[in-house]
Formats: structure tokens, sequence, C-alpha cells
């Protein structure tokens, strides 16, 4: 009989352009209620998802799915079907979910203008009206301001079928999630609870298996040592039985040699050697069937240097368009090569908008230039990644160095047939470093990564001797990297106007 939930039964499944499987014979059960899915960026993650909505199929194994099912991917590009169909209905459930997430009716006219922030609220919006059995979110709480995020994290929970999140939200996970899915190719381990409390069981299993590890080399250290005696041995018993070197005529002494080998007294180090090579080979073999997660080495040096112009960049006050009758003003603004400048407010205040017309302007070479975009569509991330495996052999060994060094695999990367966002993001970080960078500019650079690369990110341009200029809702992040900040805000009761303030 099928139990409620989405079931997985033996699922493998492999992309074309890699060698080995992503998913191999996977057997999982996900029941009524969320359960999150965690692991590094290009683990797998967003396969499992569209697996378990029908995006992909299975190569081999059955997959069972109750009901309909949407996937909402992490891209935003195109607003979502019956975006138009939500915002025309009247009943209550169209009502609420509306108010919920703050979805205003003027939104799909004007989607190109939107941020990425409230996008993605559209998109979990319309998801949610439509009631589906299965709903699966792909990094949900991505470019959403502290207010935008507690809007969705309060209506998740109303979602009554089978919940599927993908995400680096340690805080939502924790809160939304009855079992946390970790994924680490071609494994995958479901535990009870929020991320935390499955982190936790997976570092007291992983002490366990380090523990069971180190018992079972020293017995397979001690059995080899103890073989080594064997065999040294069993050569001298072999010596005391040869003939060699007796003279024909010595009856007597090669009468005691026949004597000794028919009664076996001096084969006996012979069948212990024997026995000790068979309990050396099981020892060796319980050793090497204990799973050990291998541990790679993050954290990277940014090399860069520090421009000798007077100042990066020198903006004379405006105003700036941003659509849907918006404009944001802003001061004179100045930043020099030492310059650490946080850029912060809510969703649709212009700070996509400003930070593209700086870069815009920019005089500096472009190889002097970092700049990471908030989002990276779907045809920029495939040039991106034609480029990078294109490049020549030391420059490719040193990009693949620092990507490794942010959490992801390099072989399993190159063999992505569509990197994941937070590759993509890593790929362009990379490509940049072997430049000597003079300014990096970076639009929620902490969107899409796991949380083992955010803090190797986070490590790397603490580092840095360039100038910074990032734009994030993280405030850890911020706290820790830079010094002064730039914040937008309403311009008095004129919501359709912001200004830029230098704090």
């Amino acid at each position: 009989m099928q139990r409620q939930g989405i079931e997985f039964q033996k699922v493998s499944f492999t992309y074309e352009t890699m060698d080995s499987p992503l998913v191999e014979e996977l057997s999982l059960h996900f029941p009524t209620g969320w359960t999150g899915i965690v692991g590094a960026n290009g683990a797998g993650k967003t396969t499992i998802l569209r697996l378990a909505t029908g995006g992909l199929h299975a190569q081999s194994g059955r997959i069972h799915i109750p009901g309909a099912a949407i996937y909402c991917q992490q891209r935003t590009d195109d607003a979502p079907e019956m975006l138009e169909d939500l915002l025309d209905s009247t009943d209550g459930e169209a009502c609420e979910i509306k108010g919920r997430l703050g979805i205003d009716d003027d939104w799909p006219h004007r989607w190109a203008t939107l941020s990425h922030g409230e996008r993605k609220r559209a998109q979990v919006a319309v998801a949610l009206w439509r009631q589906p059995g299965v709903l699966a979110i792909d990094e949900p709480t991505n470019h959403l301001d502290a207010q935008a995020r507690e809007l969705l994290a309060a209506a998740l929970p109303l979602f009554r079928g089978v919940g599927l999140l993908v995400s680096h939200d340690r805080e939502l996970l924790d809160s939304l999630c009855g079992q946390c899915l970790f994924v680490d190719p071609p494994d995958a381990v479901m535990r009870p609870g929020g991320f935390s409390q499955g982190m936790e069981q997976a570092e007291m299993d992983q002490e366990r298996a380090r523990d069971e590890y180190r018992n079972a080399d020293r017995t397979y250290a001690k059995l080899r040592k103890e073989a080594a005696k064997r065999r040294n041995a069993a050569a001298r018993s072999h010596r005391m039985r040869s003939k060699r070197g007796i003279p024909i005529k010595d009856h007597d002494a090669r009468h005691k040699k026949n004597l000794a080998r028919l009664t076996g007294k001096d084969g006996k180090a012979g069948k212990l050697l024997n026995q000790m090579k068979g309990r050396v080979e099981q020892a060796k073999d319980q050793r090497d069937g204990i799973k050990l997660k291998r541990r790679y080495e993050t954290g990277i040096w940014l090399p860069g240097s520090q421009s000798k112009r007077n100042a990066l960049f020198s903006l004379p006050a405006g105003t700036i368009p941003l659509g849907g009758g918006k404009s944001l003003a802003f001061p004179d603004l100045v930043m020099r090569p030492d310059d650490r400048i946080a850029l912060t407010g809510v969703n649709g205040s212009g700070k996509s908008t400003l930070v593209r017309h700086l870069v815009k302007g920019l005089s500096l070479p472009p190889e002097r230039l970092i700049y990471l975009p908030q989002e990276i569509d779907l045809a920029a991330s495939r040039a991106i990644m034609d480029r990078a495996r294109s490049l020549p052999g030391e420059k490719l060994g040193t990009m693949m160095s620092v990507v490794s060094r942010l959490g992801s695999r390099p072989k399993r990367l190159l063999g992505s047939a569509e990197p994941s966002p937070g590759e993509i993001r890593k790929l362009v970080l990379a490509t940049g470093i072997a430049n000597s960078p003079h300014l990096i500019v970076m639009d929620e650079p902490t969107n899409h990564l796991d949380l083992p690369s955010i803090e190797a990110l986070e490590k790397a341009l603490s580092d840095c001797p360039c100038g910074l200029l990032l734009v994030s809702h993280d405030r850890r992040f911020l706290e820790a990297l830079t010094q002064t900040r730039w914040h937008i805000t309403e311009n008095g009761d004129d919501s359709s106007s912001f200004e830029l303030r230098v704090l």
C-alpha cells in the first residue's frame, strides 16, 4: 500500500556530462509537511526537487508523486503563470495570500522593474494559491529584506500538502521543517528536525565514525605487525626444512629434515601466517567500509591591490528613475580605494538600480573590477560556463582551486549541464580573483550560496585590501566586512520617492 507523500524507490539519475551519478539508488519518503533539503552548491538539491515534482524523470527506480506538483525555481526572470489570475481573484484565499505577501495589482505590468525580492514573493504567492499536492521551493528567502522574509515565513506554514524547501536560511529551516535531507552525492541522509538539529546529529555521527575508523585502523596496524612477525617465522621455518646445502651422502641430516616435514612441526609457522593473512584482510575491509565525510580545505586568500587613485569613483548628486513612477535621490557619492561600504534598504528601494548606475559609469579597467549582479540569467550563466571550460590550463587550475575553496567540487561543476546559480556566482568571483581587483561590487553576494561557502567568502573578503561595495540583507555579513553605510529610505510621506543617506 502506497504511503501518503512522495516516495522515492531506488531512484538513480545522472546528467549526460557527468562521470558519476548525482543520485544513486535513493529511497526516501517525504511526508505531508515541510522537509528541508540541504547540501553544498552543486550537490543535487535542485535535481531532487525537479525529480520530486516531475520536471525530471528517474533513469532507474520509481517516484510516486501525490497529485499536482509545483516547482518554484531560484530564478525569477519571468512572471509566474496565473499571476494575473491571482490578482483578479476575489476569493478569501486569494485575498489572504495577497495581503500576507504584499502583492500589488500592477506587478505583472512592470515585472522588469520589480526587485528580485518582490518577484520571489509573487512566485510563492501564486504557488500557494494554486494549492498543489506538492510544493517545492528553491531558495525562497533570496533577495528578501527582513520585513518580506517575515511575511514569507508566516505564509509558508499555511500550506497543507507535501512541502520541499531548499534554503541556506537556517532560521527558516529550523522553524518550518519537521525533517531535513542532507545531500552529499551519491548519498543522501534524512534526519529528524530542522537544520540545526540535523547538523548536530550529523556531526555526532561523523565523530562516531571517526572513532570507529581510528579503532579499526589501529587493529589493522596491529594485525599487520603480527603478520610480519609470522612471515619472518615462516621464512625461518622454510630455511630449516630446506635440504639445500646438505650433502647427498649426509643421510642423517636429510632424514631429520624428512621427519620434520612428515610430522608437520616445522610447517606450523606457515599455517599461522595463512590464518593471519585472512584476519588482516578482514580488518582492512572493516576499516575501509567505514564512511567518513571528506573534509575539504576552505577559506581563500583573495589577492588584490589598492588603486593609486584618490577615488575609485565620484558620482555627483542626482535622481534615478526606478520604474512605476518611483525614483531614488542621492547626494554626492565618493568611494576611496580602501572604503568598505554597505548599501542597505527595503526591497524595491533602488539598491540594484543604483549599483548598476555606478558600475556603468566606472572608469576602472574592466579587469580591475569584480561585479557580481544580484541575478545572472540562464543565457549569461551558460556563457560564463563556456568561458570557464575554455580557459587555458594554468588559469583554469587557479580558478578551479578558488571554486574548491568556496565549497564546490570542480570536477562536478565542469561536468554540470546547467550549473546552479550558487556555482555561477563562485565562477564569476574566481575568474576575477586572478586579476588583482581594485574594486569588488557584489549585489546580494550570499544569495544561492550554501552556508560553508558564505563563511569562506566572508573570510576571503575580510583579507582583501581593495575597495568593497556590498548590497545585502545579511546583517551579520555586512557587520563583519564594512565600515560605512549607505542607507535608502522612503522620502517622507511619499511612498514613491526614496532617498539615500550616508551614515
